[in-house]
């Protein structure tokens, strides 16, 4: 879901404070968060109907055992590598991990290896991972899983976000977050994990905007050791255009009053956390409507998508959320013309729009656009094997591993579930 819980959630909770607003200015937070809480099982109705009848039927304890279950089963979320910290301009500590790669095995290919990228071993490329917002370095776990040991990772977690400190600047500053300053962070990894070499750069969502922020304010860096760059369901600009998926008179007052409503929000942070486990079945139906498209998704990858998202705090997203309407790095997208792009999306995604990767895509005449038929927003979970395969393909076409590489052998669906425009 990633912008999901934060902007269709939060829309839903700026519509309930319209609400509470037509109702008078003098109510109590609490009663403005009690109408609130009504408004969003309203319009939430369509996204959770089904946790509406499990409800009625089955007991909390019940429902809290089975997402406990459903926390303990695969081993989504659980790779790990050697830890690092980099830190940001304003002293941010920002957490990666590094997947090296395993030794040449000489004759003998790992029969893994050599579904990835044939018998002959990579370059010595280092692919950067940069997720969405709201989620963390975990969100790539299957494409973490194909590649590791084959080619030389990097996953970080944004500023606060993860396992890296709260922002400092945001925190102890009250200074205003804007993608400019990922852009920065993300520098600060690099030089700090990747100090030389080649580097392939990949970004989901606000991991994508954080890429083309880093272009802006470094396209040396791009010019120079950017050998290639994947942009997973992400977006240039215009976000303050997209509707959710909600009418449009709702999508109105939302935009109006939804930055001062998550300022309230963020300022009560305590009782909105408890409102939200109180409420976390219904949340549970509404992450799943933004995150995913196809109604066949793995119980335990959709509950693992609710635990990224639950364990970022109310402040944090509502201190994010501004940062997206004022996003527009649409002139930084010349500094990937002279490298492999891949532009990928689901073509159901609510949060950013497919239109918007092919907006990339028209910008960059030589990009590989894939959309992704029933997949949404979190299309690196949905359909793990489309996006592994294209990014082995990436890795290919920008030289660090022979031609004729090929993921087969970790999913069928790839030739059946998306369509590329060649550029």
């Amino acid at each position: 879901m990633s912008e999901s819980s934060a902007e269709a959630v939060a829309g839903v909770v700026a519509s309930a404070a319209v609400a509470s607003a037509a109702a008078g200015a003098g109510g109590s937070w609490r009663r403005a968060t009690g109408i609130a809480g009504a408004a969003i099982g309203v319009l939430a109705a369509g996204a959770a109907a089904g946790v509406a009848v499990e409800r009625m039927t089955v007991g909390r304890g019940m429902r809290r055992k089975a997402r406990l279950a459903l926390d303990s089963t695969g081993p989504y979320g659980t790779l790990r590598g050697t830890p690092g910290k980099a830190y940001a301009d304003d002293g941010t500590e920002l957490y990666y991990e590094v997947d090296d790669v395993e030794p040449d095995p000489g004759p003998s290919v790992s029969p893994r290896r050599r579904r990835l990228f044939g018998r002959k071993a990579p370059a010595p490329v280092t692919v950067v991972f940069c997720h969405g917002y709201c989620l963390s370095q975990d969100s790539w776990h299957f494409q973490r899983a194909a590649l590791r040991g084959v080619v030389r990772t990097v996953h970080w977690d944004q500023r606060s976000h993860g396992r890296s400190g709260r922002g400092v600047a945001q925190a102890r500053e009250d200074v205003p977050l804007t993608i400019d300053q990922l852009g920065r962070d993300l520098k600060a990894v690099i030089d700090a994990a990747v100090p030389d070499g080649p580097i392939v750069l990949v970004g989901h969502s606000m991991g994508g905007m954080t890429t083309m922020a880093l272009a802006a304010q470094y396209p040396e860096l791009i010019r120079d050791r950017v050998v290639a760059t994947a942009f997973v369901g992400t977006s240039s600009g215009r976000l303050g255009e997209v509707n959710f998926g909600l009418p449009v008179a709702g999508v109105n007052a939302v935009r109006r009053i939804l930055p001062g409503v998550l300022k309230a929000l963020g300022q009560q942070a305590e009782l909105v956390e408890r409102g939200r486990r109180a409420t976390a079945d219904l949340f549970a139906g509404i992450i799943k409507r933004y995150s995913f498209a196809g109604r066949d998704v793995d119980p335990a990858i959709a509950r693992f998508a609710e635990r990224m998202i639950e364990s970022t705090p109310i402040d944090v997203v509502a201190e994010f959320y501004p940062a997206f309407t004022d996003h527009d790095k649409t002139e930084a997208l010349g500094c990937f013309r002279d490298a492999p792009v891949l532009v990928l999306a689901g073509v159901q995604d609510l949060v950013t729009p497919s239109e918007h990767s092919e907006a990339i895509a028209d910008l960059l005449p030589d990009a590989e656009l894939v959309l992704v038929p029933d997949a949404g927003h979190l299309v690196m979970l949905e359909h793990p094997e489309v996006v592994t395969d294209r990014l082995a393909d990436l890795l290919t076409r920008a030289g660090a591993v022979p031609a004729g590489a090929t993921v087969s052998g970790y999913g069928t669906s790839s030739s059946s579930s998306s369509t590329a425009r060649p550029r």
